[in-house]
């Protein structure tokens, strides 16, 4: 089955002044307090495309297309990068836990989730880094979080993770239409409310590739 956004608008609240803009003086030689920007952006993606969109100071929103492997996943992944990738993990990533599971920044049919379910769970909210040594910092961090091994190390990683996410941005993906072709499965017990809840997102079902529906869905 196959599913397109055909329509979304992200809007999100981006520290500017003492974090993208580094630390920067009032007249009286004091530091600023860091302003909130408010940020809208709107798009559309079809199955395997990417949409990008800049927030300023470097920074990029992008929406990439959910590698399919094996098990034929679909849908996208939210990425906040530098305009120069900075690697891995993103911006977004890093900031928005959990890790290694289902989380509100892949919209797709991962961890069992049906097309209906992923544009059921909307809007979409989110963190984000936008000071750079944050990022980096953090990215150094992910790694002994992301391993999945209770450690001690792993758990000051975390609670360091956690403090670095609180002091960067919020986000949200709001979908407000869709074209998919729907899963055929029962929805999982977690997904059950997102399942319901799809009427409530403006859509429309076309037929599935080759006219084979699956239990999931394949982005269109």
């Amino acid at each position: 089955m196959r599913k397109s956004c055909r329509g979304w608008r992200i809007w999100g609240c981006v520290a500017l002044g003492g974090v993208v803009l580094g630390a920067a003086r009032s007249q009286a030689g004091g530091l600023q307090t860091p302003v909130c920007q408010k940020v809208v952006l709107e798009g559309a993606a079809s199955a395997g495309q990417e949409w990008k969109a800049a927030l300023g100071q470097g920074w990029v929103f992008r929406v990439l297309p959910i590698q399919p492997g094996q098990a034929g996943y679909s849908g996208w992944d939210l990425v906040v990068d530098r305009e120069q990738p900075a690697g891995f993990p993103d911006a977004l990533l890093v900031a928005t836990p959990p890790y290694n599971s289902i989380n509100e920044r892949e919209v797709g049919t991962t961890f069992g989730l049906r097309a209906q379910d992923a544009i059921g769970w909307n809007p979409r909210s989110f963190r984000f880094l936008t000071d750079v040594a944050a990022l980096r910092q953090g990215q150094q961090l992910f790694g002994a979080v992301a391993a999945g091994q209770k450690t001690d190390e792993s758990q000051r990683a975390g609670q360091k993770l956690m403090q670095l996410a609180l002091h960067g941005s919020v986000g949200q993906l709001r979908i407000v239409d869709a074209r998919l072709s729907a899963g055929v499965a029962d929805a999982a017990p977690f997904s059950e409310n997102w399942a319901l809840q799809a009427a409530r997102t403006p859509h429309s079902e076309v037929p599935a590739q080759n006219g084979q529906a699956t239990a999931r869905v394949h982005n269109a």
